[in-house]
């Protein structure tokens, strides 16, 4: 198995587990955080789905400039734009043959440049995501929502 290969693998089998921590928050949670410093869990799962956004421009495109853009106010309509831009990125991978994932990409941020290959950018944007969602699950008892399943069953969900 190559690595194009194994990364596509492990961004289908990620991808319902974020979406099910996206939909466990509650919409009365939009705002919640833990510490003045923290980001709201809206905050959080907009920044998962804004993730995906960038990654498909930067598969589309080789460059992508990261923008901050406002939250909607509904946590549904985050879960939508993650579902759609994921499920994109997604498919663009699986489309990706060697050439393309050792391409270079680059990524603007605060003035900043990352610049890499297309495959060390996507396994970073893997790799981030999946630690924004795991601060988003520690949200979300405090909310009353319940903690879904991820690599196992949690306390609130047996996984089946």
């Amino acid at each position: 198995m190559t690595t194009l290969e194994y990364c596509a693998a492990r961004r289908q089998a990620e991808t319902p587990t974020s979406v099910r921590v996206l939909k466990a928050v509650p919409e009365t949670g939009h705002g919640y955080r833990p510490d003045p410093k923290s980001r709201t869990a809206g905050e959080i799962a907009w920044l998962l789905a804004r993730a995906e956004a960038a990654l498909l421009t930067l598969l589309k495109t080789g460059s992508v400039e990261w923008k901050e853009e406002p939250a909607p106010a509904r946590i549904a309509d985050v879960v939508s734009a993650f579902e759609r831009d994921a499920t994109a990125v997604n498919a663009r991978i699986a489309a990706l043959d060697e050439a393309g994932w050792q391409k270079k990409g680059k990524l603007m941020m605060d003035g900043q440049a990352w610049e890499d290959t297309i495959e060390a950018m996507v396994w970073g944007f893997l790799f981030d995501s999946i630690h924004h969602r795991g601060q988003l699950t520690t949200y979300l008892r405090p909310m009353g929502s319940k903690v879904p399943a991820i690599y196992g069953p949690s306390a609130d969900d047996s996984g089946h």
